[in-house]
């Protein structure tokens, strides 16, 4: 008997129970933290947020598609939709599929020399980084319309709540259930091609691709439709970063920077499990929320280090990053999950 398509009747009550809690979240914040609302639903929001730019990045990384540019793709739908409507006016609901289109072309056009030629491993991830810092300096450099290194905003529209605008950031609760369903799409994309028969056909590819081209599998066709739904979910993400913090920057939503962490939060929450990118969004928002209150606030630390003291965050992140590698290469997730089946 089932519930939901693929999923049995006990997983699909839990799957249901499990949504549901998440929805109430917003009214279990006004209940529990009512003089900080804003401050825990903005985490939330933003735990979803990247929730599905992590996924977006997963659908790559599980089939051995190690990408560092993911940056350019969530730059690219980020700063396409903000400059259509700063410049021109054109609303974010046409300037939102603009920005995914051009993500996936320029997805395409990097990827298809790379899977012809056979290029993978380290020197596709080192392709990819050049993709990042290319982007990142065509922003800079275009600074009369984009502001450059110092970012931009987006043109408010009225009281900054608006369907036309696709601006919601004064209203956290309606920010929320806007990222909510977006985290749905992001976990639904994922589920499909899990259960695609181009799942089997990537997986033969990472493991041989003389081997899956002997049975059939066109593999360069294989890696481009998985790497144009990759670019295009993480342009996705990056257009809807832009319209929530309402401001954009080449290094908040397109640097280098940005495209490590997205690979680190996947690793260490599950990169070949359904929600092993939410679980990686928790750990990191929390842990770089935590360390932002923990470095600020000790003057023993400012003592010591000085300005430097602002970058121990990313010395950590570092140093988790070998950690996860070398003792929890399943990520947070997948090593519960594999305790779990053992037990």
């Amino acid at each position: 008997m089932k519930v939901l398509r693929g999923f049995p009747l006990a997983s699909s009550i839990g799957w249901l129970v499990g949504l549901a809690a998440v929805a109430a979240l917003p009214l279990a914040v006004h209940v529990l933290f009512p003089g900080s609302e804003k401050y825990y639903l903005h985490l939330l929001i933003q735990i979803l947020l990247w929730s599905f730019i992590y996924t977006a990045w997963s659908l790559m990384g599980r089939f051995g598609l190690t990408s560092l540019g993911h940056g350019a793709f969530t730059g690219i739908g980020a700063y396409i939709t903000v400059m259509l409507w700063n410049v021109l006016g054109l609303t974010p609901w046409l300037g939102i599929p603009v920005g995914i289109a051009l993500a996936v072309l320029v997805g395409l056009l990097v990827g298809y020399p790379c899977f012809r030629l056979r290029i993978a491993g380290h020197y596709f991830a080192l392709v990819t980084l050049a993709l990042t810092e290319l982007i990142r300096l065509v922003i800079i450099g275009l600074r009369d319309h984009t502001g450059g290194s110092l970012g931009t905003q987006p043109t408010r529209y009225a009281d900054g709540v608006s369907l036309y605008a696709v601006q919601f950031e004064p209203d956290r609760v309606l920010s929320f259930y806007v990222v909510f369903a977006l985290w749905l799409v992001g976990l639904y994309v994922w589920r499909r091609v899990d259960r695609s028969m181009d799942r089997y056909a990537l997986d033969a590819a990472s493991q041989d691709e003389d081997a899956a081209a002997s049975v059939g599998i066109d593999v360069t066709r294989e890696k481009l439709k998985i790497t144009a739904l990759s670019a295009g979910m993480s342009a996705l993400g990056g257009a809807m970063f832009a319209q929530y913090q309402m401001y954009i920057g080449p290094d908040t939503i397109a640097g280098l920077g940005l495209s490590l962490n997205i690979v680190f939060a996947v690793i260490a929450g599950g990169v070949g499990v359904l929600l092993g990118p939410t679980i990686g969004a928790i750990f990191t928002q929390v842990l770089a929320e935590g360390l932002r209150v923990v470095i600020q606030g000790s003057e023993t630390l400012k003592s010591l280090l000085g300005s430097s003291a602002l970058a121990l965050d990313q010395l950590i992140y570092g140093l988790l990053l070998i950690l996860f590698i070398i003792y929890m290469p399943k990520g947070i997730l997948g090593t519960l999950l594999a305790w779990w089946r053992r037990r």
